[in-house]
């Protein structure tokens, strides 16, 4: 099962599409369900005013390759406004953008892994642009609060 989890978090990394150092992660482990965690989830985004894009399966994908695991979404995040406005001015953030918190089932337990958004900061020069990626991480630690402290 240890492989499994290797494989599954590199695979995080990956979907993430950024080059992330540990350091550049952001993490969250919850006693919740992963139904229930995902629900928190995605409650605690649309209160924080952000809007979920998309969610993706990925579990289909690794039991097919012939991997035993749980549930594992990818659930892509952010403000449409602003996403757009970010993706005009810094064609470089495209391919990053919106960003994304993977979520997976591990035991008895759930886990959500995003990117800290100040690395998309630091691919942009204009400081007062940079300020939109430090609420971001704001935002980010203030949903994974509402993940760690909710209760089945």
């Amino acid at each position: 099962m240890r492989t499994t989890i290797k494989i599954v978090l590199t695979m995080v990394i990956a979907c993430l599409s950024v080059p992330a150092m540990a350091s550049e992660l952001l993490m969250v482990r919850t006693q919740q369900s992963f139904p229930e965690a995902m629900l928190t989830l995605q409650t605690s985004i649309r209160e924080h005013g952000y809007q979920v894009s998309r969610v993706q399966r990925i579990d289909i994908g690794l039991t097919g390759m012939g991997y035993k695991t749980d549930k594992y979404r990818i659930v892509f995040v952010g403000k449409p406004k602003e996403i757009q406005y970010l993706v005009d001015k810094y064609p470089v953030l495209a391919a990053y953008m919106p960003p994304q918190i993977s979520i997976f089932a591990e035991h008895d337990e759930t886990v959500l892994v995003t990117a800290n958004p100040n690395i998309y900061a630091d691919m942009i020069d204009n400081e007062t642009d940079k300020i939109l990626f430090k609420r971001w991480e704001s935002d980010i630690y203030s949903v994974f609060d509402d993940i760690r402290n909710a209760q089945d």
